[in-house]
C-alpha cells in the first residue's frame, strides 16, 4: 500500500470511528452551535434592561418624586418597588428581589432649596459586577443631575440667564464617542471571545478524547501500524477529519455573528479565514500535548478542560491581563484564546492592519511545535502502555 493510500485509510478509519459514536457529532457539531445561539440569545438585547431597583424616599416631595420618575426613565434602571425603611430595601436585596436600593432621607429637598448639601445614598449589590456597575452609574448620574437642575433653577431665579448658568455648573462639556462599539454592546464584546473560547475547549477535550480512546480500547497498535509506525503520519491522518469539520463550525459560527447578527466587522475575510485556520490547529495541538503528557484518558481530558477553563479568566477579555501580576501576564501568552483574542480586537473589531498583530499570529504558529516535543513519548505509550480503568 502506497504512502498517499495509507494515509487516506487512516482518514477513512476516523471518518467511520467518528460517524459510529454521536458523542463526536455532539461534541463537534452539536454542542458549539448550540452555545452559539444560547449566548447570542441571552445577551440578544445588548445590555441589561430594566434592572429592578428599590427606593427608600423618606421626603415624599414633589422634587425627589420628579428624582424617581427620572431615575426610572433610565434604560437599565426599572423601579420596582418602593420600601418605607432602610432595613425593608436591605432584606429585599439580601433576598435577591432588588439588585440595588436609593435612599432619600427626610430634609432633602429643603436642603437643595437652601443651597445647602443633601447627602442621598445609594446601595448596590456587586455581587452581581454587571447589574452592580450599571445601576450604581444610573444613580450617581440622577444624583448629579438632580443637584445641577436645582442649581440651574436657583440661580435662574437669582437673575442669572441660562447660558452664564450651565457654564457654572458644567464648566467643561464632556463629548463622549464609544469606538468600534457605540451601542456599548455587551453581546459584541463578549460573544466573540466567548464562543471562540467555547470551542478551542471542546477541540483541546475531543483531540485528546480521540487519541485517549485508542489507548484506552487497545486499538493504538492498528492505527500505528497503518502509518508504518509514524507517529507525524498517524496523528494527520487521525486528525485531519476533526480540523475540517473543526473548522467548518467555526466559519458557521463566524458566518452567524458577522452575517446574521450584523457585529462589527472591520477585517478581511481572509484574514477572517486565517486566523480561525490556525485558532483550530493551535487547539489541537493543545489537545496532543496534554494526551501525551498525560497518556490515560481521563487525565488528559482533565488537563485539557482545565486548561481551557482557566484560558476565560486569563486571556484579558474580563479581566486585563496588563493589571494581572507579572508572572500571571507572562502565563497568559501559553493560552490560545490570548492570541486569538488580541487579533480579534486588533483587526475585527479595530480594523488595523495585519501587521499589528503579527505576534499573536506567530504566538499561534508557535502552538504547532506542541506536539512535536512528545512525539517519542506519545509512540512509547501508544506502543506499550496498558490501560487501567
Amino acid at each position: 500500500m502506497q504512502k498517499p493510500e495509507k494515509i487516506l485509510h487512516i482518514i477513512s478509519r476516523e471518518c467511520h470511528r467518528i460517524m459510529a459514536r454521536p458523542i463526536y457529532i455532539f461534541c463537534m457539531v452539536v454542542a458549539p452551535l448550540l452555545c452559539t445561539l444560547f449566548f447570542t440569545s441571552l445577551m440578544q438585547e445588548g445590555l441589561p434592561k430594566n434592572l429592578p431597583v428599590g427606593i427608600v424616599d423618606q421626603d415624599n416631595t414633589a422634587t425627589t418624586r420628579n428624582i424617581i420618575r427620572n431615575l426610572d426613565a433610565f434604560s437599565q434602571t426599572g423601579i420596582a418597588q418602593q420600601y418605607p425603611n432602610i432595613n425593608a430595601a436591605r432584606k429585599a436585596m439580601q433576598q435577591g428581589k432588588i439588585y440595588a436600593f436609593y435612599y432619600i432621607p427626610e430634609g432633602t429637598t429643603e436642603q437643595l432649596l437652601s443651597s445647602r448639601q443633601p447627602k442621598v445614598s445609594f446601595y448596590t449589590n456587586n455581587s452581581f459586577l454587571i447589574a452592580g456597575s450599571l445601576i450604581y452609574r444610573d444613580m450617581r448620574t440622577m444624583s448629579e443631575l438632580a443637584k445641577g437642575s436645582v442649581g440651574l433653577t436657583t440661580m435662574q431665579a437669582k437673575g442669572i440667564n441660562e447660558a452664564l448658568a450651565r457654564a457654572f455648573l458644567q464648566p467643561i462639556v464632556i463629548d463622549t464617542h464609544a469606538l468600534q462599539n457605540p451601542w456599548l454592546n455587551y453581546s459584541v464584546y463578549l460573544n466573540n471571545t466567548l464562543l471562540p473560547g467555547v470551542l478551542m475547549l471542546l477541540i483541546f477535550m475531543m483531540t485528546a478524547f480521540a487519541i485517549g480512546s485508542e489507548i484506552k480500547e487497545g486499538t493504538s497498535k492498528e492505527w500505528l501500524k497503518l502509518a508504518d509506525n509514524n507517529m507525524l503520519k498517524a496523528l494527520i491522518g487521525k486528525l485531519l477529519p476533526h480540523t475540517l469539520i473543526f473548522y467548518a463550525v467555526a466559519l458557521a459560527i463566524n458566518g452567524y455573528i458577522y452575517g446574521v447578527l450584523a457585529f462589527p466587522f472591520h477585517s478581511s475575510i481572509g484574514a477572517l479565514l486565517l486566523l480561525v485556520f490556525l485558532m483550530v490547529l493551535a487547539s489541537q495541538a493543545v489537545g496532543v500535548f496534554f494526551i501525551s503528557a498525560l497518556p490515560t484518558l481521563r487525565l488528559g481530558l482533565s488537563a485539557c478542560s482545565l486548561w481551557g477553563v482557566i484560558s476565560f479568566s486569563i486571556s484579558g477579555f474580563s479581566f486585563p491581563v496588563m493589571a494581572m501580576h507579572p508572572t500571571l501576564q507572562m502565563l497568559s501568552n501559553l493560552f490560545p484564546l490570548r492570541h486569538y483574542f488580541l487579533i480579534y480586537v486588533s483587526q475585527t473589531l479595530n480594523g488595523y492592519p495585519i501587521y499589528y498583530a503579527w505576534k499573536s499570529y506567530l504566538g499561534l504558529m508557535l502552538f504547532l511545535v506542541l506536539p512535536l516535543l512528545l512525539l517519542r513519548r506519545l509512540k512509547t505509550a501508544l506502543l506499550e502502555y496498558d490501560y487501567i480503568p
